[in-house]
């Protein structure tokens, strides 16, 4: 069957090239990877100012515009598109052209709305101001899950049927490799802000009385949430490493070596690094919070984001029974079959499909 004749002409907004890779990124970069490869005439447009060119090439993106950021995605790219005959746009990363109609929007989840003080007054300023319009002005809105869609229906009284879910998924990359670890280990993986619990989870490993495992946490200090007392806390305990920013083999090394990876988040729309523990053979504690009891079901241990004292009980007990980490690894494996980045860029298809 001719894809074209189905499609049409599609263009893929892809300024997400431009910055680094968080959960976002890694969702725009993995579907983005996809529709090239099913639906070879979907063209991508980025400005100028690509960091990830390797993939930019792969994609055979087309650089236009001469503006970079939000400027570009207002004025360039949709002069462009309007050039090009008016085209439907895909949008991966949370933003979008707002003045253009012919657009699919992607929001992943609403996190500057419930947990407002957790974001700079700026960012928090022109979300609320241009999320409504994107999503207002799209054919179709995407989102990672099921948890996600009944919070943007319910803040932006979108109905249900606008909304369609494609959900994240485990990049190939990481599967178990052989450990060269030379001590024990909890690990910690995400952007290092209060949404993320991160001070929970540090005053929690405070409460564990032992010496077996240190905590590994990787993941950037973000300048905008960046918590002096909390590097000081990270600092006073020898037991805590602060990795930093890691690269994606390095992740898999620190998950295949870890013997359980905690994600504590007071929030997620989907929460993709349970799942890359998961693909690496890492039993896994979560928190009871947001979509997580959807995405995980039965593979994790669950725990409370707003008690330190469980948090470290269920650290506590995975670490000393050797049979349950055993059983949560493989709950682990099983539940990470039910993601697959091919799979969400079908449902994606069939949305787009309604269009043409």
């Amino acid at each position: 069957m001719d894809q074209k004749r189905i499609f049409g002409l599609i263009y893929v907004n892809a300024r997400f090239l431009t910055q680094p890779i968080t959960g976002v990124q890694r969702y725009s970069l993995e579907i983005s990877r996809q529709l090239s490869s099913l639906l070879p005439s979907i063209k991508f447009v980025a400005p100028k100012n690509i960091i990830h060119h390797e993939i930019a090439r792969a994609l055979g993106v087309e650089v236009v515009g001469s503006r970079t950021g939000h400027t570009w995605e207002q004025i360039d790219l949709p002069l462009f598109l309007k050039r090009r005959g008016t085209p439907l746009l895909v949008n991966l990363a949370n933003t979008a052209p707002l003045f253009y109609k012919k657009k699919i929007s992607t929001l992943h989840d609403v996190a500057f709305e419930r947990f407002p003080e957790n974001f700079s007054w700026k960012f928090r300023s022109a979300y609320r101001l241009a999320i409504p319009k994107a999503l207002k002005g799209s054919l179709q809105v995407l989102t990672v899950s099921e948890f996600s869609k009944k919070e943007i229906c319910a803040i932006y009284n979108i109905p249900s049927e606008k909304v369609s879910v494609v959900p994240n998924a485990v990049s190939e990359s990481f599967q178990r490799k052989p450990s060269s670890a030379t001590e024990h280990y909890v690990l910690a993986v995400s952007s290092i802000n209060r949404q993320k619990n991160f001070h929970g989870l540090i005053e929690a490993f405070g409460l564990l009385k032992q010496n077996t495992h240190k905590l590994y946490i990787a993941g950037s200090l973000n300048k905008n949430f960046a918590d002096p007392d909390l590097v000081k806390k990270i600092e006073s305990d020898p037991r805590i490493k602060l990795l930093g920013r890691v690269s994606d083999e390095d992740l898999v090394n620190l998950y295949s070596g870890a013997d359980a990876f905690i994600f504590p988040s007071f929030y997620e729309g989907f929460g993709i690094p349970p799942l890359e523990a998961q693909a690496c053979g890492c039993p896994v504690i979560v928190s009871n919070a947001a979509s997580l009891p959807e995405i995980c079901e039965d593979s994790v241990l669950y725990c409370s984001p707003h008690d330190t004292n469980d948090i470290a009980e269920k650290i506590k007990l995975l670490i000393s029974k050797p049979d349950l980490a055993q059983t949560l690894k493989e709950k682990g494996y099983a539940n990470i079959e039910r993601y697959n980045w091919k799979t969400s860029t079908i449902k994606l298809l069939e949305a787009i499909r309604k269009f043409q």
